[in-house]
């Protein structure tokens, strides 16, 4: 088990993007996360987001369809249980974040910070995109962490992503309204060609970069996937007044001891 990424991870997750960090999680802790991820499931515990109101492709067509009651995000984990905000808060991962930044890091409760759930029937395909098209802050330098509750794959719906994407300059024609990259030309067919999809088995967690273009297909398996997201950001770099990234109250962390996860 490990609970740091190396110097050489690191300059990965600079270079590429992203980068996996395998077992992260120690087993006991990603039982614990996901028996209460998938009790507030069966609840619908509020905050959700349901994947009627997305429309993304696949996704029921309204509330009132077959399928319309399921649940894509459980968000602001933070707040739902404390499992979930030592979690996201827990001195390993703030290390990292120091070593990434060169600073301390705080968490974001407006962006991500929830359950993500990928259902066999109605779990909706996600098109390529950067996390950061919604978000405004200071600086465009983000980053998620991606916790697998469970295996993850192409077949259950497991991220692709674009390696490098992050630091290419994209003219706005390439995305169509929606900020979601425009599959129907070529450049960004090529560009979408180079993708991967890392195979992630419970505890890894996936480390990526706000702007680095990723998507997801659907869920093939018979079991829902669910995984853990946060992101966090550098404490010098500050969301802008009035919008949706300054909404919520973000976490400072704190890595002093840098123990396990």
């Amino acid at each position: 088990m490990s609970s740091s990424l190396t110097p050489a991870q690191l300059d990965t997750l600079k270079q590429q993007g992203f980068v996996v960090a395998r077992s992260f999680a120690p087993a006991g802790r990603c039982e614990a996360l996901r028996a209460v991820a998938l009790e507030q499931l069966a609840e619908a515990r509020a905050p959700v987001e349901y994947e009627a109101d997305l429309a993304y492709p696949g996704a029921p067509a309204s509330r009132q369809a077959e399928g319309g009651a399921t649940v894509r995000r459980l968000l602001d984990a933070y707040a739902r249980h404390p499992l979930f905000a030592e979690w996201a808060t827990s001195p390993a991962v703030a290390a990292i974040m120091r070593a990434y930044f060169g600073e301390s890091a705080v968490l974001s409760r407006a962006h991500h910070n929830c359950v993500m759930t990928k259902h066999p029937r109605f779990g909706s395909l996600t098109g390529w995109h950067r996390d950061i098209r919604y978000w405004s802050f200071e600086r465009e330098d983000l980053v998620s962490t991606w916790l697998a509750l469970g295996e993850e794959t192409s077949d259950n719906g497991g991220l692709w992503l674009v390696p490098g994407s992050h630091v290419m300059e994209l003219p706005a024609h390439r995305f169509d309204a929606a900020q979601f990259l425009r599959e129907d030309l070529p450049e960004n067919a090529a560009l979408i060609g180079t993708a991967v999809c890392p195979r992630l088995e419970p505890g890894d967690v996936l480390f990526f970069h706000c702007r680095t273009l990723h998507a997801a297909g659907r869920n093939q398996s018979d079991r829902v996937k669910l995984s853990v997201v946060h992101t966090y950001h550098a404490a010098s770099t500050h969301p802008h007044p009035g919008t949706r990234s300054a909404s919520k109250p973000e976490i400072p962390l704190n890595d002093a001891g840098a123990s396990a996860p």
